[in-house]
């Protein structure tokens, strides 16, 4: 019989992970180990104890929050702007299912986001963190495993989802991608496309939620996402996976820039097994090649 190490035994699980996704019955538990709320290795007693720990954190930001919120009212004209946007954001997010119930809790949102911001000096409030921080609210229960969920899921994706850090990269290796797998592409994007792959932020910033039929498919993405494989950044293949959608046509009716992001805005209701898939097949063709040091570098 063969015995695993830790670290394989990790390695099986990101797998497991990865290949079949999980079921919702596990999905709030197992979170907490992708994004590194617990870790792999821990039992059942040292998880209630970082629970509390979490939570005792999470009351302890609360706290300091309340204490300076007069002083960021009166000096930091950010703060207002930002609450504003997040309120909006927000007011604009429909709460309810089919049948009327009610889904979220858009005031703990609201508490949620804001503490965010003030916490969080490297990933500042942008439109789709709303969007975000809504799906953790439909996982789990706690406010304190909202807060520390979203604040794992960006550090566990480096960021690659905030305007400021991670977005203006992945459009960069989009590109750099796009012209070392499919000149002929990247040629009409340079040409009548020109500004589209910059365009398409919003893919980064929602990190692709808009472009799903369900719940579902977006926490399946996102898994993938956390369990780093194949490889790092596989945000980059998916958004690549996601134009390929539109080549042929973009090709054929030698579309500008406007209508190619219009045929891209149209990619909704997917299936995130079909996604994944398709950017497997890119990674799997990309390793193939005698791939240049920066893609190498971002992918490998």
């Amino acid at each position: 019989m063969t015995t695993l190490s830790p670290e394989n035994s990790l390695s099986a699980r990101l797998s497991a992970s990865f290949i079949l996704g999980l079921h919702p019955s596990v999905r709030t538990e197992a979170w907490k180990f992708l994004t590194g709320y617990y870790s792999w290795q821990s039992s059942q007693d040292e998880r209630l104890t970082m629970n509390s720990t979490r939570r005792k954190n999470y009351e302890s930001l609360c706290q300091m929050y309340e204490k300076i919120q007069p002083l960021l009212e009166n000096l930091h004209r950010n703060f207002l702007e930002t609450r504003n946007n997040i309120t909006c954001d927000i007011q604009k997010l429909y709460d309810k299912d089919p049948l009327g119930n009610v889904l979220i809790d858009k005031k703990k949102l609201e508490k949620i986001l804001l503490l965010s911001y003030v916490c969080n000096t490297q990933a500042e409030y942008q439109q789709g963190f709303h969007h975000m921080v809504m799906l953790f609210q439909l996982m789990v229960e706690h406010d304190h495993e909202i807060f520390w969920l979203f604040q794992f899921f960006l550090q566990k994706t480096e960021h690659s989802c905030v305007i400021n850090i991670g977005v203006s990269k992945n459009l960069n290796m989009l590109n750099d991608l796009i012209n070392f797998m499919d000149p002929v592409f990247a040629e009409h994007l340079r040409g009548k496309g020109a500004g589209t792959v910059q365009s398409l932020f919003p893919w980064f910033c929602f990190c692709f939620q808009r472009a799903f039929k369900s719940f579902e498919d977006v926490w399946r993405l996102w898994e993938v996402l956390l369990t780093g494989k194949p490889c790092r950044n596989f945000q980059v293949l998916v958004a690549y996976s996601l134009l390929q959608m539109v080549r042929e046509q973009v090709l054929k009716e030698s579309m500008v820039g406007d209508d190619i992001l219009q045929a891209c805005n149209k990619l909704i209701d997917l299936d995130a097994d079909e996604l994944i898939s398709a950017a497997c097949l890119v990674y799997a063709e990309l390793i193939q090649k005698d791939v240049p040091q920066p893609l190498k570098d971002f992918f490998l």
